[in-house]
């Protein structure tokens, strides 16, 4: 039999999620692949920093939770291709997630992957979907 989990508890975790990292998440677009693991030092160059909305995310709403606000670096770090992103605490450097970026389809969507020092770099979509 495979597991089953009633929607207002995949809402409530997905909710428990944007809690347990804090208001003030940073966002951090880098060059290269990611890590092999969530534990391990940071690779790649820091192409784009955003310190995301006090509330990023929506309330969780049907197994899902979507970014809020405005997700925005309006200049660039450094120059590159954007690969990987990596959500940090308030701190900076507690990484708590990371994953794939891209134009489309990715876990984290920008609308531009071909980043220049000092351009602007904007979120297009980010949602977190609860299993089963």
């Amino acid at each position: 039999m495979a597991l089953k989990i009633k929607g207002t508890v995949k809402d409530a975790m997905l909710d428990a999620f944007e809690t347990s990292i804090g208001t003030s998440a940073i966002l951090k677009i880098r060059t290269g692949a990611a890590p092999a693991s969530i534990d391990d030092a940071d690779t790649g160059t820091v192409l784009a920093t955003l310190n995301l909305p006090s509330d990023w995310m929506a309330a969780a709403s049907g197994g899902s939770k979507a970014k809020t606000g405005t997700w925005e670096d309006t200049s660039a770090d450094a120059t590159g291709t954007a690969a990987h992103f990596r959500l940090y605490k308030s701190d900076g450097t507690t990484q708590q997630m990371q994953g794939s970026v891209g134009t489309s389809g990715e876990d984290l969507n920008l609308d531009n992957t071909s980043i220049n020092s000092g351009q602007s770099v904007s979120i297009t979509t980010f949602t977190l979907t609860a299993g089963n």
